[in-house]
C-alpha cells in the first residue's frame, strides 16, 4: 500500500492543528488568530518547519525554542521560571522522593541521559555477538521479522522504550544485513512503545501514574489495545521487511557469545531498572553502571557522541512542550483520551499525563494506551523514535515515516477502538497523592 504525498500531507496538517485546536488557552500573554496563545503558533510553525525541511530538524527546533522563551519574556513577564524548571523543593528532596518532583529538570536529565547512554547499551549488546546468535532461531518467511517484533514488544514491559527500541535497532542491522524497511523501522518504535503501554516501568507516562498513587493493575489492560495494535502493524511490517530483506540466517554457522560484552549489557539493564523502581530515575542506574563497566571495557564513547544531536533536538521540543500555556484538558472522556493520543504524536506526553493526573477522572488504562502509543505516529513523536531515526537517518522523513509506515497510525486507532469495544470506559477515582 502506497500513500501519496498529498494524503500525507493531510494527516499531518490535521496532526498540527490538533494542539491548537484542543489545548490553545486564552488567559494571559499575547493571543493571535481569534484568541491562540502565541506559544501555541510558534511551536506549530516549528513543527511545520520539522515537517518540510527534514534535513534541518535540530537548527529549526532550536529556533523555535529560542523565540517561545522570548515571547514568554515579552509577553508573560511573570511567568515563574524558577519554579518551572527546578520545582518548589529543594533538589535533594526531589530526587529522594519521587511525589515531591514538580520541575522540568528531572525530564530533561533523565531523556538526556536515556538517549546519550542507551547507543552504548546497543553497541555492548551488538558486540556481544547475541544478535548473530539469535538469527539462528528466527523462523523463516515472514515470522523472522514478526517475532523480532514481538520479543520487542515483551522486552519493552520491562526496560524503557528506548533500549528496547535500540536493542531491537541492533538485532535488526544484524539479521537483517543492515537493509531495513523504513516501514519495519517505525514498527520497531510502534513495538517498543506499545510493549510499555500497559507496565508501570515499560513507559514515564505508567511511571508517573504509579507514583500518583495509580495502582499498576489500573493500567494493565491498556494491553488490550496494545497487544491488537501490535498485530496489525506488526504483521504488515513484517511483509515489508520480507520483501525488502529476509532473514539471513545461516544456521550451519555457530557465532561464540562474548560473555563479557553480554555481562556488561546486563547489569547496565539491572541498574537502570532498579533506579527507574526506586527513584525513578533510570538514568541515573544507567550511568553509573557505563562508569563503572568502563573501568572494566573500554566505553564506546563515539556512539553517545552520535546521539547528541538527536538528544538536544528532543530535549528542545520537550522544553518547548512544557512551556505552552496549557492549564487544564477538556473534561475526561474516551473522546479526550483519543484526542491526547494523537496530540502525543507532536507533542511531548508527559505534560500532558500531568495535567490529567491533576484533572483526575481518566481510565487510567485507556490513557495508557493512548498516550503510549499515540507517539509513535510520527518520528519525534517518542524518545525511542528520535532514538531510531538516530541511527537510521532514512527514517527522519515524516513523508517516509507515515508513507512507508501507514500501518502504525491506522493500528493506533484499530487498538483504540478494540479496547473501548472489550473494556469500555471505566473512569478509576483515584486519592492521588
Amino acid at each position: 500500500m502506497k500513500l501519496n504525498k498529498p494524503f500525507i500531507g493531510s494527516f499531518l496538517f490535521f496532526m498540527l492543528l490538533t494542539p491548537l485546536g484542543l489545548l490553545a488557552s486564552t488567559g494571559g500573554g499575547l493571543t493571535l488568530l481569534g484568541g491562540t496563545r502565541i506559544e501555541f503558533i510558534l511551536f506549530g510553525l516549528t513543527l511545520l518547519g520539522i515537517t518540510l525541511f527534514h534535513r534541518y530538524t535540530l537548527k529549526i527546533a532550536l529556533a523555535g525554542l529560542f523565540l517561545v522563551v522570548v515571547s514568554k519574556l515579552l509577553f508573560d513577564g511573570s511567568y515563574p521560571w524558577g519554579e518551572h524548571f527546578f520545582g518548589n523543593h529543594s533538589l535533594i528532596q526531589q530526587i529522594l522522593h519521587k511525589d515531591q518532583r514538580s520541575g522540568e529538570w528531572s525530564v530533561v536529565l533523565n531523556i538526556a541521559g536515556l538517549l546519550l547512554g542507551f547507543p552504548i547499551l546497543a553497541k555492548y549488546f551488538q558486540k556481544s555477538e547475541l544478535p548473530h546468535s539469535l538469527s539462528r532461531f528466527l523462523p523463516s518467511g515472514w515470522g523472522g521479522p514478526f517475532v523480532l517484533l514481538f520479543m520487542i514488544f515483551v522486552l519493552s514491559a520491562f526496560l524503557d522504550n528506548i533500549a528496547a527500541a535500540l536493542i531491537g535497532g541492533a538485532i535488526a542491522a544484524v539479521v537483517f544485513n543492515g537493509r531495513i524497511h523504513v516501514g519495519y523501522l517505525v514498527a520497531i518504535v510502534a513495538a517498543s512503545n506499545a510493549g510499555g503501554a500497559g507496565s508501570v516501568l515499560g513507559d514515564t507516562t505508567t511511571t508517573m501514574m504509579w507514583i500518583e498513587g495509580v495502582h499498576p493493575t489500573l493500567v494493565l489492560h491498556a494491553y488490550v489495545g496494545a497487544l491488537t495494535c501490535f498485530l496489525f502493524f506488526a504483521t504488515f511490517a513484517s511483509i515489508q521487511q520480507l520483501k525488502y530483506q529476509p532473514v539471513g540466517n545461516d544456521r550451519s554457522h555457530v557465532y561464540p557469545v562474548n560473555h563479557p560484552m553480554l555481562l556488561i549489557v546486563s547489569i547496565i539493564l539491572v541498574l537502570t531498572v532498579t533506579s527507574s523502581i526506586f527513584f525513578d530515575f533510570p538514568a541515573i542506574g544507567l550511568w553509573i553502571a557505563i562508569l563503572c563497566c568502563g573501568i572494566w571495557k573500554r566505553t564506546p564513547w563515539r556512539e553517545a557522541r552520535n546521539a547528541v544531536s538527536g538528544t538536544i533536538f528532543l530535549l528542545s521540543l520537550v522544553v518547548m512542550a512544557s512551556l505552552m500555556p496549557v492549564e487544564d484538558l477538556p473534561v475526561a472522556s474516551w473522546r479526550s483520551a483519543l484526542g491526547l493520543g494523537i496530540i502525543s504524536s507532536v507533542f511531548d506526553n508527559i505534560p500532558l499525563t500531568k495535567l490529567a493526573l491533576q484533572q483526575g477522572g481518566y481510565d487510567w488504562g485507556v490513557l495508557a494506551y493512548a498516550v503510549g502509543c499515540g507517539g509513535s505516529m510520527i518520528w519525534f513523536g517518542s524518545s525511542a523514535g528520535v532514538a531510531i531515526s538516530g541511527h537510521f537517518k532514512e527514517a527522519q522523513s515524516i513523508y517516509r515515516w507515515i508513507g512507508k509506515g501507514w500501518h502504525v497510525p491506522v493500528a493506533f486507532f484499530v487498538g483504540f477502538l478494540v479496547l473501548l469495544l472489550v473494556w469500555g470506559w471505566n473512569p478509576q477515582i483515584i486519592a492521588f497523592k
